[in-house]
This record gives structure tokens, sequence and C-alpha cells, in this order.
């Protein structure tokens, strides 16, 4: 291994100063998304979601924001911020692997573009404030049946085809990371780690739960990792401007 992979601050001389704003705004999104996972973990420790659709409406008509974030609100935001990761992560590490780069950066984007389209928070929270107002059972029964398909919508196809995405585009990112004088190895290595979990979405039983949960582990160290490295380009290549 060169002296660079061993020394951080050197590999910042391969960044490029104009993109130096871009480097901070993705450090700071890693940071965010490293501060949301415990913060939404603690929320379904406090208010677990519930497990049917009246329970649901009861529950946003009672706490809205806590029916939005248990929801997956956080997520919401996450989604964005894996977008601002992902392109600062193409800008910094092109130049090892554009070809991979460009790849990765695609598979997350459909990832992104799949779980937007399979949310349903702000639709289960319209569909509980109708509930509450109408008198009829026909009323009812055709709102309670209208929100089971935001539910089923929400841990659909879309929502695992995006969770799968998304993981592949983590171990392209990890492979380009190996090769990278820019990032360290446990970074990479983390990513990988991220990446497999990330293969097996929620939705395919206590296995895929598991995945899930365990996978926040390595993406919390990531974050943290990935903002560090970010920002401290973004301060190094200041100095070259």
């Amino acid at each position: 291994m060169s002296h660079i992979a061993h020394n951080p601050s050197a590999g910042a001389g391969i960044a490029d100063a104009g993109w130096k704003g871009l480097y901070r705004v993705g450090g700071a999104a890693a940071m965010t998304m490293a501060v949301f996972i415990p913060l939404q973990v603690l929320v379904f420790v406090i208010w677990p979601p519930p497990g049917t659709v009246t329970g649901w409406f009861t529950l946003f008509q009672e706490h809205p924001l806590v029916g939005l974030l248990d929801m997956d609100l956080l997520l919401i935001v996450d989604q964005v911020l894996v977008a601002l990761i992902m392109v600062t992560l193409y800008i910094v590490l092109r130049r090892s692997r554009q070809s991979c780069m460009t790849v990765a950066l695609t598979l997350s984007a459909l990832g992104i573009a799949a779980y937007f389209a399979s949310t349903a928070a702000f639709e289960m929270l319209s569909l509980s404030g109708e509930y509450s107002a109408v008198t009829t059972e026909a009323q009812r029964a055709t709102l309670l049946a209208a929100g089971q398909v935001m539910l089923s919508t929400w841990q659909g196809t879309a929502f695992s085809v995006g969770y799968v995405l998304e993981g592949m585009g983590f171990l392209l990112v990890a492979i380009v990371m190996l090769r990278s004088t820019v990032f360290g190895r446990k970074t990479a290595y983390v990513a990988i780690l991220l990446g497999v979990m990330s293969l097996v979405p929620p939705t395919v039983g206590t296995v895929g739960m598991l995945f899930a949960l365990g996978s926040l582990v390595p993406l919390e160290i990531w974050d943290v990792l990935v903002a560090r490295r970010l920002l401290q380009l973004g301060r190094d290549v200041s100095k070259l401007s």
C-alpha cells in the first residue's frame, strides 16, 4: 500500500478544488444520516408501528408526527441524503473507475426513485383524516380498503426493488473505494458488508428483517467514516483554491 493510502490528507491532492462545496454538502448529508439512524430506531422502540389499518388511522389521528415517523418520514429524508452522498462519491471516485461509479450512481438513482414510488406516509395521514370524518360503515369500509392498498404499496415491489438496487450501488462503490487512495480500506470493507446485507430486503420475512436491522450498524459506521473524509476533503481543497 502506498504512503497516500495511510495518510488521509494525502488523498486530498487528487480532489478538485472546484467541487469543495459539494464535498462539504456530501459530508454533511452523511453525518445527518448518522444522526437520523438512532433517532429512527428510538421512534420504533418507543412507538412500535401498528399492525392494522385501523391502528394506523388511530395513530395518525392522535399523534400525526409519530405516525409519519413510524411510516419512515426520516427514511424519506434519508433518500435525499443518499442521493447527495452518491453524487459526491461519484465526483470523488470517478477517476479511479468512472464506468463502475456511473453504474453505481445509476443503480442508486433507480433505487431512490423506486423507494419514493413506494412511500405512503402522507397518503395515510390524509386517509386517516377522512376516516375520522365519515359517518357511514360503507364509507369507513372504503377508506379501510384504500388504507390497506397504501400499506401494501409501502412494503411492496417498488420498496423491495429499490432496497436491493441501493445495496448493489453500495457494493460497487465499495469496490471502487478498494482501488482508490481517497478512502481507507476500513471504509470500503464496511461498505461491502453494508451492500451485502442490503441485498436482502426486510419484506422477505424474518431473515430479511434481521438483515435490515443488522445493516444499520455498518450503515452508521460508514456514514461517519464517509462524512469525516468528505468534510476533510472540503477543508483540504479549500487550501488549494
